[in-house]
């Protein structure tokens, strides 16, 4: 396989609002294919908004969901595709002919849908349904998955994604700044995003720190580093209804080296070459080659009943739901 240029990009979305979130898409996907890259991967739900959809009924939830792939963003995020001559990945709920809904992220080309994955870990909304398998697909050559969110703190997705035959796994998030039972963890207040112009300083000691990136580290960049894979992470920055997030959409690469990463308090891409040679030359695929999973396919394939806390966490921090 050649080489291959790729972006990811970072933006504050509006809740429910897709013809505005496509409208940034588009111009960012512009931005991506002026710099010379092949294909652009935004965060989940970036056509639709995420966190809003904690309030949302059943009703309410089907009908900002879309059929895949005749529904209007979806169409039109073909015709983007086609007009710029760069494949998007973006997400959005899906809902199926049997009014299922899911958390869906989608890979498209200007012929067309591409490959599509829903989320197995899915909350935020009690009507989603777990997404039932993985994904993996060809694109200019490469094998690509794709891993929404929580699913990838689950390790084993990750290694079962890369046994499939992914060598860069596209992993969009909203994610950092929310409370949790880590210690540093917690809401940055929303009056930094507005003064983030006058005092940029106060708002990237927040994002940087434990709330944000820093937590990040401890953990994204082990899935590239342990499976040998390219890492696309996107994720929204700015206002997410009311929550804030810190963006630092970012690429890592086989050895677990950062190699694009977006620092800018605002709409933003990230852009890099990855090359197949960083993968076959990487420690991660080396430990592949010296598994012996018959010493512990039976631990790691062993029956249970998961266990998934979810806490819609809202603003006030004083309201949680947990199911």
């Amino acid at each position: 396989m050649d080489s291959i240029k790729v972006s990811t990009a970072q933006f504050e979305n509006r809740s429910g609002d897709k013809s505005y979130n496509l409208s940034r898409i588009e111009a960012l996907a512009e931005k991506a294919a002026i710099q010379g890259s092949q294909l652009i991967a935004f965060h989940e739900c970036s056509v639709t908004g995420y966190t809003f959809a904690r309030h949302l009924s059943k009703e309410q939830m089907t009908d900002i969901a879309e059929i895949i792939p005749e529904g209007k963003s979806v169409r039109k995020l073909i015709e983007i595709a086609g007009k710029i001559n760069i494949v998007i990945l973006a997400g959005l709920f899906e809902k199926d002919r049997k009014g299922k809904l899911y958390k869906t992220y989608i890979c498209v080309g200007k012929d067309g849908l591409i490959a599509r994955f829903r989320k197995l870990h899915p909350f935020v909304n009690q009507w989603l349904t777990p997404g039932d398998s993985y994904c993996v697909f060809d694109l200019y050559g490469w094998k690509c998955g794709i891993l929404i969110c929580y699913d990838n703190n689950i390790i084993e997705n990750v290694r079962a994604t890369t046994m499939l035959g992914a060598d860069i796994i596209f992993m969009p998030h909203v994610t950092m700044c929310t409370p949790s039972t880590r210690p540093g963890a917690g809401f940055v207040d929303p009056e930094l995003w507005k003064n983030r112009e006058s005092d940029p300083t106060s708002l990237r000691i927040e994002f940087d720190g434990l709330k944000g990136r820093e937590w990040l580290l401890k953990w994204l960049p082990s899935r590239a580093y342990d499976n040998g894979i390219y890492v696309l992470f996107s994720n929204t920055i700015g206002m997410d209804d009311d929550q804030l997030k810190n963006g630092c959409s970012m690429i890592i690469d086989p050895f677990g080296d950062i190699i694009a990463e977006c620092r800018t308090l605002g709409d933003d891409i990230a852009t890099a070459l990855l090359t197949p040679e960083k993968i076959t030359n990487s420690g991660g695929r080396r430990y592949m080659n010296a598994r012996r999973p018959e010493l512990y396919r039976d631990i790691i394939g062993q029956s249970h009943k998961p266990v998934q806390k979810v806490i819609w966490l809202q603003n006030d921090k004083k309201k949680s739901r947990k199911r």
